[in-house]
């Protein structure tokens, strides 16, 4: 009895050796496929899904385009001044043409237009990022701040030229 109870065991322990064996080997071969996939992945422009944003006063500088999916922003304010915001816009309406109210802000809910995301209060030297999935379509990257200046005045950066068009194909 005692040599049968050994023998079950032994027969259970290398059992139990070859499923984990045999997990390990196919993660192992997971693992490297992934691996392949995202240098092959960082290796190839039309895939990367890193975009790079610069703000200053008062510009906004991005690529062109970038394929449709998942992108991630990472955004930078350079200053040398002012704290910005990025907002990503899906329109048909060229980068100057987006409606805007009195003070010169973009209307974000307006006609033809709509409000992604957008990352807040980014300070001069940060940089933030923000990873949205992007369809094909048109886009404007846009500074949306309004602030009051020392004489009391407002400053819209949208209409101080803190805007670009964007492509998703």
């Amino acid at each position: 009895m005692k040599s049968g109870g050994v023998r079950m065991k032994v027969i259970v322990a290398g059992a139990a050796m070859a499923l984990l064996t045999a997990g390990a080997c196919s993660s192992d071969n997971t693992a490297s496929d992934a691996s392949a996939s995202a240098t092959e992945s960082s290796a190839s422009p039309e895939r990367d899904v890193s975009v790079e944003v610069k703000l200053s006063e008062f510009a906004v500088s991005a690529p062109a385009s970038a394929q449709a999916g998942s992108l991630t922003f990472a955004v930078t304010n350079d200053g040398p001044e002012d704290v910005h915001e990025f907002v990503i816009i899906r329109t048909d309406l060229s980068s100057i043409d987006l409606p805007t109210d009195a003070d010169g802000a973009v209307v974000e809910g307006g006609a033809g237009m709509e409000a992604v995301d957008e990352l807040e209060d980014i300070a001069v030297g940060d940089t933030q990022t923000l990873t949205v999935d992007l369809e094909a379509g048109s886009y404007v990257f846009i500074c949306n701040i309004l602030q009051t200046e020392p004489d009391g005045s407002l400053e819209a950066h949208y209409t101080e030229g803190m805007r670009t068009g964007f492509t998703v194909e």
